[in-house]
């Protein structure tokens, strides 16, 4: 997380600004922690498998948002009502 803002690589992905290098390390850390629990289930037991990733997919997801703030500035314009 880099504190000179002019470093970072910003893209607009679904109307939403995130910072790439961000993006693809929540997406290493989700799919770490999904494929790592999927893993773990019991071979022989499929709907355990399926809950086991979920899991890891919801505890991957959680630690991204602790590890990566948004990046957005909301600036708020008073609007004159005059007719």
């Amino acid at each position: 997380m880099n504190k000179n803002r002019s470093e970072d690589i910003l893209v607009e992905i679904w109307d939403d600004v995130v910072d790439i290098v961000s993006l693809v390390k929540s997406l290493l850390i989700t799919s770490f922690f999904t494929m790592g629990s999927y893993f773990i289930a019991p071979s022989d037991n499929r709907p355990s498998q399926l809950i086991f990733g979920l899991l890891g997919a919801v505890l991957g997801f959680i630690i991204s948002s602790f590890l990566f703030k948004p990046k957005r500035h909301i600036t708020l314009k008073e609007q004159n009502n005059e007719h």
